[in-house]
């Protein structure tokens, strides 16, 4: 059984994405490593809404990114 991080509110320690840049980049996540995969939130609004996804998910989604498989045209 694996515990869902947001609802028994555990302390979570969350990491400001390397990549992302200045105090007025509108580009900025959050990420932590849970119980149960990786936590993703919007520095901005720590507060606001969050994914969580599992270890493997978001290695292919590191790998997609290092790939420039989601750079915008």
């Amino acid at each position: 059984m694996s515990l869902d991080c947001w609802r028994w509110r555990v302390k979570t320690d969350w990491r400001k994405s390397s990549r992302s840049g200045a105090i007025n980049d509108e580009a900025c996540v959050e990420v932590a490593e849970l119980i149960n995969g990786v936590g993703i939130r919007d520095s901005k609004d720590p507060e606001g809404g969050r994914l969580t996804v599992s270890g493997d998910a978001f290695g292919s989604l590191l790998r997609r990114i290092k790939d420039g498989a989601l750079d915008r045209a």
